[in-house]
């Protein structure tokens, strides 16, 4: 028997604490079963998470503009110059929604918006320090495509335009914009985009200047299993180099109200997505459930297959809502998922420190 082709002995080796080739991963994905992976990817989330304890965190995606110049085909939430629904978020609606957010427990925003022709890095500069100023709370926002969009109007290099951003008040990078992490496959559904070598450079430079940052994945549309598991070890490897990669997210394309169109990629097919994603990323402490694309019950089986994040509460979302989906979870339901799939949940910040447990939640 070729020894690529033998699954089990490749998650033997996994469980074992060895690393997988792009070639082995591969395998995985195409020939693995669900079942056997998902029991891999656990026993591999219980080595790296034994106190049985699932984190969430309490925060808002904020989108201060929807207006984009790179149109991506997969997108449903962006619009031009001129369109009747086209907006740039006030000041004084940023800090109401901010203010909401503190008073739900809230610890982090994450603020992110279209690549906008008319908003210069002094506008991004002044929105951080009016919040520090006001508010004692994580900015977690700007995705590497922004900050890219950022340097080509200021014309300062990226380096510069992330040292002033975090001078500012920036506290740590989202993984927007990764998609699938080969140009192939952005070619097709971002060609407006920048490429992944860019993408992976601010991640680096962010790293570099301390600055924490999450990385994320946007699959189910033109990717082929070489193009999920190429991803993966890319990531991989610029966290061998920096170590500034503190969760993984990986979430299936919505493809309704999209230029790109398709369907949607099933729960089944998740979850062995998040289960490879697990097995492979061996330096990457948290992998995230995405219960925003695939609703709680999924979100919550994902606890079984590597999982050992809720990820947030998400007091607002807009742009997979503008795809067509729009499940919202209270704190109170997820607090209840992760009990009874026999967790422990525990609110955290954004750089994983717990803030508090709750073991004896029970009648909830």
């Amino acid at each position: 028997m070729n020894k690529l082709s033998n699954v089990p002995a490749l998650l033997g080796k996994a469980i074992s604490g060895d690393r997988l080739t792009l070639e082995e991963g591969v395998v995985l994905l195409e020939q693995g079963s669900l079942l056997e992976l998902g029991e891999a990817a656990d026993r591999i989330r219980q080595r790296l998470h034994p106190d049985r304890r699932v984190t969430y965190i309490i925060d808002r995606n904020i989108n201060y503009t929807n207006i984009c110049v790179c149109r991506c085909r997969f997108c449903a939430f962006y619009r031009q110059m001129g369109d009747a629904d086209a907006y740039v978020l006030s000041k004084s609606l940023l800090f109401e929604k901010i203010e909401e957010t503190l008073a739900a427990g809230g610890t982090e925003l994450l603020i992110q918006g279209g690549l906008h022709p008319g908003l210069n890095l002094d506008f991004f500069i002044d929105m951080l320090r009016e919040i520090k100023k006001r508010y004692d709370i994580h900015i977690h926002s700007f995705s590497p495509p922004e900050i890219v969009h950022l340097s080509g109007l200021s014309g300062l290099p990226v380096t510069e335009v992330l040292a002033r951003l975090k001078d500012a008040g920036l506290d740590s990078l989202p993984g927007g914009g990764a998609e699938i992490l080969v140009d192939r496959v952005r070619k097709i559904i971002s060609p407006n985009k920048i490429g992944w070598k860019q993408w992976m450079d601010v991640m680096d430079k962010a790293h570099r200047l301390g600055m924490k940052t999450t990385a994320t994945m946007m699959f189910g549309h033109v990717e082929t299993s070489e193009d999920i598991i190429l991803h993966l070890v890319r990531v991989r490897e610029q966290q061998d180099v920096t170590g500034g990669f503190t969760a993984f997210i990986p979430w299936s394309f919505q493809p309704r109200n999209t230029r790109l169109g398709g369907s949607t990629v099933g729960g089944a097919e998740y979850l062995k997505v998040l289960a490879v994603a697990r097995i492979m990323l061996d330096n990457i402490p948290n992998i995230q459930a995405s219960w925003v694309t695939q609703g709680a019950k999924i979100a919550q089986l994902a606890l079984s297959f590597g999982a050992n994040d809720f990820g947030s509460t998400m007091l607002e979302e807009n742009v997979v809502r503008a795809a067509g989906v729009n499940y919202r979870i209270a704190l109170r339901e997820i607090q209840r998922c992760i009990i009874d799939a026999g967790f422990i949940p525990a609110q955290r910040r954004t750089d994983y420190t717990i803030i508090a447990e709750h073991p004896n939640l029970r009648a909830i």
